[in-house]
């Protein structure tokens, strides 16, 4: 049995505007009324309209208004303002009250006829509150009530007339309790259908409110229909302030290519399924990827758009990470070519001019000569070197170790080099984060990147290195490392100029007078060896900041097959 009011039976739907049945401290709220108009209507009608009633009568019919008053306010003291539960044992005792009222009424008035009508009232009320069986059963005792009332204390026979009020009573609770029975199912199923609509929209609404593309509708007459926050971030406005208004003018000039999208789109209801495009802020601008699709509509009316765009800023550098490997293996391996070409002729070279400056008939002038030819030779030895440097990066000693004890490590040898003043700060923060790799080269790396800052912010640098464990978000788009480990390098200097920010990493690129261009270089072909990804991110006038992802544990060649 299910009990419609009942507060552990969400199926049911008492609280339901679909069901068509009142909740049920509703119905039973109305119950209370009608129980004591009834019995004070009869009361004062006994009293006043029918004067010729014994004494015996009126007392009766008092006693039951006092009795119905007493019983609605305790009634409604505990369904309403106690809320307490509501189970059978209430329906029950209220059930059995009011069909003691109305016998009471039936008995006292001998009216057979007029007020036999409210056991129909009694009993259709309690089919919509209680289960079938419950409502036949108190059915039952209701014809029981009414055959006793007439066989023992009415001169009445038991007519036709009688049999079939009884029929109408049985019919009533029937009728009743199967409708309110098939209410019920239909109201749960609509219900439920509510309650999955409700659950699918908060979804849909959190999956919008969060998803990393920005979304974008506009009507058919161009005016702004929703942005959600991504949307919001990526333009630079506030949807709530645009809502219903026109953004034309507004995307034309921040999003030309999304504009541009969306009203071919809305014109010719054609969908733009991949796109390219810019949007310009006012400190800077970047790449997005779009598409756009039209929302059909009756016809004749104007299509709304739908446009879903993406920051794919970190998409291009990884494209230009990849084809800048490609270049620098290319280099490596021609570098290593030429430096072993030039190599040995250069010390041949050297050794002739060292012979040549030591003879008796060398003058003044050729020793000066012989000087500069070695100093020269000294440098383009270097050169050499670091060239056999940058084509040997690769991991020779894999093992664990702390990066963070790396780069603090990299750091104080830093601290102690000769460009690095004594107004230079550099701090290492983070957490102890251990990783598999080749530490020497990773130690290089730090301290390329570190001793670069110093260089290029001068006096009174500061310089930032972090490492800890990065998080899924934080990766760039398209980028899938395991256990992903962050390294971040930052400077306060003058950061890095338009002209080389797309060729940094480039062999013999280099902002810094004298430099030779390779330290960055070998830092990129030292993570590309870990299986990471090395980033910068920079304003002119702004610092430099480097980021490096690692994962924290080395593929093998099988892994990388």
């Amino acid at each position: 049995m299910k009990w419609v009011s009942t507060s552990s039976d969400r199926a049911t739907l008492r609280e339901s505007r679909v069901s068509r049945i009142p909740a049920a401290r509703d119905l039973l709220q109305w119950v209370y009324v009608g129980r004591v108009l009834v019995a004070v209507v009869v009361f004062v009608a006994a009293a006043f309209y029918f004067r010729a009633q014994p004494p015996e009568v009126i007392v009766t019919l008092a006693t039951a208004a006092i009795a119905s008053v007493v019983a609605s306010s305790a009634s409604f003291l505990y369904t309403h303002l106690k809320r307490g539960p509501l189970g059978p044992t209430f329906f029950y005792i209220q059930a059995l009250f009011d069909l003691a009222l109305v016998t009471t009424i039936v008995h006292v008035t001998g009216g057979i006829e007029d007020f036999s009508a409210l056991y129909i009232l009694v009993i259709a009320v309690t089919s919509l509150l209680m289960p079938v069986a419950s409502s036949l059963l108190l059915t039952l005792l209701a014809c029981i009530l009414y055959v006793a009332d007439i066989v023992w204390f009415q001169p009445v026979d038991l007519s036709v007339a009688v049999w079939l009020q009884l029929g109408i009573f049985v019919a009533v609770a029937i009728a009743t309790s199967w409708l309110a029975s098939r209410v019920r199912v239909v109201g749960a199923a609509h219900e439920q259908l509510r309650r999955e609509v409700t659950r699918l929209r908060l979804e849909a609404g959190d999956i919008l409110r969060n998803i990393r593309s920005g979304i974008l509708s506009v009507d058919g007459e161009g005016n702004l229909a929703y942005a959600n926050p991504a949307a919001e971030e990526l333009l630079g406005i506030r949807a709530v302030s645009l809502i219903g208004k026109p953004v034309g003018e507004l995307l034309r000039k921040r999003a030309p290519q999304l504009w541009a999208a969306i009203e071919a789109t809305r014109s010719g209801g054609r969908r733009v399924l991949r796109a390219e495009g810019e949007i310009v802020q006012d400190s800077r601008s970047f790449p997005i990827g779009l598409t756009a699709t039209a929302v059909g509509l009756e016809q004749g009316e104007q299509r709304s758009v739908t446009a879903i765009f993406t920051d794919i800023s970190d998409q291009k550098r990884l494209e230009e990470l990849r084809r800048r490997t490609e270049r620098l293996e290319a280099v490596a391996e021609l570098s290593a070519s030429l430096a072993h070409e030039i190599r040995n002729p250069l010390a041949s070279i050297r050794s002739s001019v060292e012979q040549l400056a030591k003879s008796a008939k060398a003058g003044e002038d050729e020793a000066v000569l012989a000087g500069l030819i070695l100093r020269e030779s000294d440098r383009l030895s270097r050169l050499l070197e670091e060239f056999l440097d940058f084509s040997r990066v690769r991991v020779m000693a894999r093992r664990e170790f702390d990066l963070l004890a790396a780069a603090a490590a990299a750091a104080e040898l830093v601290r102690n080099h000769p460009h690095c003043g004594e107004d230079v700060e550099i701090a290492v923060k983070g957490s102890p984060t251990v990783i598999e790799g080749d530490e020497d080269l990773l130690h290089r790396v730090v301290a390329n990147l570190a001793l670069n800052a110093v260089q290029a912010a001068g006096r009174g640098a500061k310089v930032e290195i972090e490492v800890r464990a990065a998080g899924e978000d934080e990766l760039p788009a398209g980028v899938n490392l395991e256990e992903p480990v962050l390294l971040k390098v930052r400077d306060n200097g003058p950061g890095i100029s338009p002209e080389i920010r797309d060729r940094l990493f480039q062999p013999f690129v280099s902002g810094r007078p004298g430099g030779s261009g390779l330290g960055l270089a070998i830092v990129q072909r030292a993570v590309q060896a870990h299986g990471g990804v090395v980033l910068v991110d920079s304003a002119q006038g702004g610092g430099a900041c480097f980021r490096i992802f690692l994962p924290r544990r080395l593929k093998t060649e099988t892994d990388q097959r």
